[in-house]
């Protein structure tokens, strides 16, 4: 049977490898983004834009519409989020509130309005991104490891909390994504030892298959080219 997914971050190159692949798997896909249109479309998903996730309004309306659209909701992804690199002593400030509400505000925000849903669900599936950076964090790393790390956090604690439900909540942890943003930003790097969209995909469904039903409470690293 078809199941209801929600991706944030859908419009990003990740989201949509993983809003794709759970497409391919003949769910119901749900992608919603802080970006008012998506620059790839995609066929036979229900694309979301303009959605600020830390809005609570915003945010329920959004989860309310999936809801109606695909009757339910079993999976939730949360991809949304930034990046940035600076030290400490020559960076801003804001930079922190800022990667905390993109990366950790983000995911709390939606899946605390999605609980009711997806405990509802047989087999509900919460499936965050954080980060293999924030796991030991280098110069330059500390705004967005620390909202990484909160994410990590968060997974541990909401997977006891959720412990007696049907709900599951897991963390993949990936290292340095192949993106074309990421190529920019690192011309000289060795893309080959990038992880690639496709295969932080595989994982995710693997989580959110059945046979992923024993994991809950996972740090799920990702860190090897699988493709």
């Amino acid at each position: 049977m078809a199941r209801s997914v929600i991706v944030t971050g859908g419009f990003g190159v990740l989201g949509q490898a993983v809003a794709q692949s759970f497409v391919q798997s003949g769910d119901k896909v749900a992608r919603i983004d802080y970006a008012a249109a998506p620059a790839v479309m995609m066929r036979n998903a229900l694309d979301i834009g303009g959605i600020d996730l830390t809005d609570i309004v915003a945010t329920q309306l959004a989860v309310d519409t999936v809801i109606a659209a695909h009757g339910g909701l079993d999976i939730l992804i949360n991809i949304a989020g930034g990046f940035i690199w600076e030290t400490l002593e020559d960076g801003d400030l804001a930079s922190w509130a800022r990667m905390h509400a993109m990366n950790l505000m983000t995911g709390v925000t939606i899946t605390k309005l999605s609980l009711k849903a997806l405990k509802t669900s047989g087999a509900g599936r919460i499936i965050n991104l954080g980060a293999g950076g924030a796991v030991n964090a280098g110069m330059g790393m500390a705004p967005y490891a620390a909202s990484k790390s909160g994410v990590h956090r968060l997974t541990e604690a909401l997977a006891e909390e959720l412990a007696g439900t049907s709900v599951t909540v897991n963390a993949v942890l990936p290292s340095i994504i192949d993106t074309p943003a990421n190529r920019m930003d690192m011309p000289d790097a060795d893309f080959s030892q990038w992880v690639q969209p496709d295969g932080i995909a595989k994982v995710i469904q693997f989580i959110a298959s059945q046979d992923g039903g024993a994991i809950t409470g996972a740090l799920i690293p990702v860190s090897r080219r699988t493709n």
